[in-house]
């Protein structure tokens, strides 16, 4: 499910481009056939009012849920402040890095989201 809802959280289910014209036939839309190659791929397709409303409306997003425009940097409303810190680090010399201690692995890259995960260490059992 996470994964199918994933493909709409960075854009809509069907771009205004897409939409070529509503009549009282229904709703014509261009769509990208993948099984066919060359100039067969672009084609159009007219559906029922309520066929199109049914199919658009299984990809609009739960309660809850928000589509994602900006992500890292330009997340927030503060990301004019981020873009500026960022460009000081960078302008900043490079820290010399103490050797991590026995058992740290406090740096864990997470390859899916491109983040640094922190763990913290665990204490020991009493």
């Amino acid at each position: 499910m996470l994964a199918y809802l994933a493909r709409y959280t960075h854009r809509v289910p069907i771009a205004n481009s897409r939409l070529v014209g509503l009549d009282q036939r229904g709703v014509t839309f261009r769509y990208k056939d993948y099984r066919r190659n060359g100039r067969e791929r672009f084609r159009t397709m007219t559906l029922a009012h309520g066929e199109f409303s049914r199919r658009f409306l299984l990809h609009v997003l739960p309660n809850g849920f928000h589509r994602i425009r900006h992500y890292g940097l330009l997340a927030s409303a503060t990301c004019k402040a981020n873009i500026a810190r960022a460009r000081e680090l960078i302008a900043a010399p490079v820290a010399v890095a103490d050797p991590p201690a026995e058992h740290d692995n406090t740096d864990l890259a997470d390859g899916a989201a491109g983040t640094i995960v922190h763990h913290a260490p665990v204490a020991p059992a009493a």
